[in-house]
């Protein structure tokens, strides 16, 4: 009997042992298979990171998240210092300015190459900004940074010779040089791989462009001047890149650069995923991409020694998280309205937008969900820019009450049950979104579905996956409110696909975009077509007074009238194992890692 029990102790303990091991595997999600990668690799330099969800295209032009692979894989003609936020050469070896501001001559670096040994030239640089960024058939959100004036006339882009390429503006343009600077300006594109692209069109009358470099393409054929190229794709688990043999830069030394050779990029849809990844010494890097929530910064800080990896923190954070309303009157080509139209006339009301932001307990979510790291976010504009107003601002400090009036003066009335109904009596009721497994963007809509149930308001609170978040917003247009972040920096001009009437990140009232299907009935408002004035009048003026007055108006505009709600600014948190070295760490960039190519892994 005792040798039986024990037998049959053995078998479920071992089977038990085996069923632990699976789901530690599975819940680190690949954290094995990463094993496997380093065993394989033990004599090449490797560095693991995460993002939440897979990449939604490996087209640079046609990008619309962060992080994004071109990060790692492209450069630009100008890049910006994450330290200092200056401006510094990097495909660009100098560039030249006429006395009238009118002109600039950028020079490249000689003996530039593609990934495929091809040479890079100016024919390249040309390609990128006349037929992609400036084609009217190609959807990207980089034709907004670069539309002057009035007019919103583009550059013209001109060839001098191999290594030179000149900008003519037609008028002075401020924000060229950062406009066309990494790690998230104009990727410069191969000609001779994506010209036929461009030139010819699909059965549905678009360029083949728009459809070409999806994921479902070879990463290995995907050429690029940057660091790193892509090796492979395992679609849910992890995306790998290889050290690019022909990329440009080289150390004082003359060494090659980057000295890491290979990067694991892991896809893992949960924060909670990842930490336990990191702890567990599967992940060398977290943070990079997103802050730390605060509850990981203050368990991480008391382990930094003994997990040999540092915690690094870098001041406020220049991204920014905000709930929006979908404003937009317009109607799909059936004539559907996007938006049912009892919801739309909330949403088009300013009290209600007001009576929202009111009845949101902000101060509560910095000092609960953030752990009181971090301040309240009034701008649209990042904190650590010259252009951030700190004053004179309309701020919605939490007050309920004020929140009830403003309702009530809207024509808005409370039954019996407190519940808000509308002139009509309709129960006020809508849908707000998120990406779901950003844990602090779930405790925040949980937050605020609580809070808006204080003045009668009904959320349906739903995150979602990333990539099917900025499909509802950027294309089928099907949504009533999210909240999402967005990326920050210096110039306020960086901000122009988001806050200009046309432009594509506009999502609270999306103007038609090219490759889209026709939409009816789209119109400015008034105060949007404000902003594109002051956005228009700050890119002409070089006077840094007469600058930060006109971004200060257009912050005083967004703040009266409310298009978006800012929430809490984020303290910059990342974590980082000590085996990596150069990082160069501070809350500018929106990438902790934008000098990737000077990192270096050593053995601690």
């Amino acid at each position: 009997m005792i040798s039986a029990i024990s037998s049959n102790f053995r078998r479920c303990l071992s089977v038990l042992l085996a069923l632990i091991l699976a789901l530690t595997c599975q819940f680190a999600l690949t954290g094995c298979q990463i094993a496997q990668f380093k065993t394989k690799s033990a004599q090449v330099s490797q560095l693991v990171l995460t993002a939440l969800t897979d990449p939604k295209t490996f087209n640079p032009a046609l990008n619309q998240e962060f992080p994004n692979i071109f990060l790692f894989a492209f450069d630009r003609l100008t890049t910006e210092n994450g330290v200092t936020g200056e401006v510094e050469p990097a495909l660009a070896e100098f560039w030249e300015i006429s006395q009238d501001k009118k002109r600039v001559v950028f020079t490249l670096r000689e003996g530039l190459q593609w990934s495929d040994g091809q040479p890079l030239t100016a024919d390249d640089v040309v390609f990128t900004f006349e037929d992609v960024i400036f084609n009217k058939q190609i959807p990207t959100d980089f034709k907004d940074s670069f539309k002057i004036g009035a007019s919103g006339a583009f550059p013209k882009v001109l060839k001098i010779n191999n290594r030179q390429v000149e900008f003519i503006l037609p008028e002075p343009f401020a924000p060229l040089l950062r406009a066309v600077a990494g790690p998230e300006g104009v990727s410069i594109l191969p000609k001779h791989i994506l010209q036929a692209a461009v030139q010819t069109k699909g059965s549905d009358g678009n360029p083949r462009f728009i459809s070409t470099w999806g994921t479902d393409t070879d990463p290995t054929k995907i050429v690029v001047n940057g660091p790193y190229q892509l090796e492979s794709l395992s679609p849910g688990q992890r995306l790998v890149f290889r050290r690019n043999p022909y990329y440009w830069r080289k150390d004082e030394q003359g060494n090659q650069m980057p000295y890491i050779e290979r990067i694991i990029w892991q896809f893992m849809e949960n924060t909670d995923t990842q930490l336990l990844a990191f702890r567990s010494g599967d992940l060398d890097v977290m943070g990079d991409v997103r802050p730390l929530r605060p509850e990981y910064y203050s368990l991480l800080k008391k382990q930094e020694k003994q997990g040999k990896f540092k915690v690094y923190n870098g001041g406020p954070w220049s991204g920014t998280t905000y709930i929006t309303f979908n404003l937009s009157k317009a109607r799909d080509k059936n004539n559907r309205p996007f938006v049912d139209p009892i919801k739309s006339r909330w949403f088009n009301n300013l009290a209600f937008r007001q009576a929202v932001a009111y009845a949101i307990d902000r101060q509560k979510m910095r000092d609960n969900i953030f752990r009181g790291i971090g301040e309240l976010q009034n701008s649209p504009i990042s904190v650590q820019s010259p252009y951030y107003l700190k004053d004179g601002l309309k701020v919605y400090n939490y007050n309920p009450q004020k929140a009830k009036e403003l309702l009530i003066s809207a024509g808005f009335k409370y039954n019996d049950r407190a519940e808000l109904l509308d002139a009509d009596g309709n129960r006020v009721r809508f849908t707000l979104l998120t990406n779901s497994g950003n844990k602090i963007r779930e405790a925040i809509g949980a937050q605020i579905k609580d809070d808006l149930s204080k003045i009668g308001i009904q959320i349906d609170f739903n995150p979602i996956n990333f990539n099917t978040l900025v499909d509802k917003i950027n294309t089928s247009r099907d949504w009533e409110a999210h909240m999402i972040g967005f990326t920050g920096g210096i110039d306020p001009h960086g901000l122009t696909n988001l806050w200009t009437s046309r432009g594509g990140s506009h999502s609270f009232n999306l103007a038609p975009q090219p490759g889209q299907p026709p939409i009816k009935g789209w119109q400015p408002l008034d105060w949007e077509l404000e902003i594109d004035r002051l956005f228009a009048a700050g890119a002409r003026e070089f006077d840094e007074t007469k600058r930060q007055a006109i971004y200060a108006e257009f912050q005083r505009i967004v703040q009266q009238q409310l298009p978006v709600i800012h929430l809490v600014n984020e303290t910059a948190l990342m974590a980082v194992r000590d085996r990596v070295q150069g990082v160069k760490y501070t809350g500018l960039p929106s990438w902790g890692l934008w000098n990737i190519q000077e990192l270096k892994i050593v053995s601690k």
